[in-house]
């Protein structure tokens, strides 16, 4: 069977590594090899790589709605989402933004507006600080996971970025 796709453009969402040094088809894309999040579900808070893809370990097999009314039960859960940069000096904490979730995991159910997480994580790779709707307990638990990754990064981090979560 002959590839109907071979020598077309595909138009897609490309997302391209900043290694690649191009101009052509897909320059200008969305590079999230400089993203990840950090869940905080209850008194735990911790890397998870699966958040880009809605795979996180809370999101697991649940489906979610847009209207907070159809998760009575839910757990607030949050998604911060983290932007990692580099300087002369390396690498360094650059964004970070909170978005907020509901999970019912008995019920499978959950809540979360998506177009609201899209922002705020391209808020963060643009180098923005929006964790004002964290309380002090999850700031403290995002700047514990955050030290504790890299003390390094922590240190080269921006002070708007420190002072978002001091407490």
């Amino acid at each position: 069977m002959e590839d109907l796709t071979k020598g077309k453009k595909l138009n897609a969402l490309n997302i391209v590594s900043t290694r690649v040094n191009h101009r052509g088809f897909g320059a200008g894309s969305i590079d999230l090899n400089n993203v990840s999040g950090i869940i905080i579900d209850g008194d735990e808070a911790y890397l998870d790589n699966g958040t880009l893809h809605a795979k996180s370990k809370v999101e697991k097999r649940i489906r979610f709605s847009a209207n907070k009314e159809d998760v009575p039960n839910g757990r607030k859960c949050w998604i911060i989402w983290v932007a990692v940069d580099r300087n002369e000096e390396g690498q360094f904490y650059a964004g970070l933004a909170a978005c907020e979730m509901l999970i019912d995991s008995e019920a499978r159910r959950g809540w979360k507006i998506l177009a609201d997480h899209v922002n705020r994580m391209d808020k963060a790779m643009k180098r923005h600080v929006l964790v004002e709707n964290l309380n002090e307990t999850e700031k403290k638990q995002v700047k514990d996971v955050l030290m504790g990754h890299s003390l390094e990064w922590w240190d080269r981090s921006s002070d708007e970025l420190k002072e978002a979560l001091s407490v």
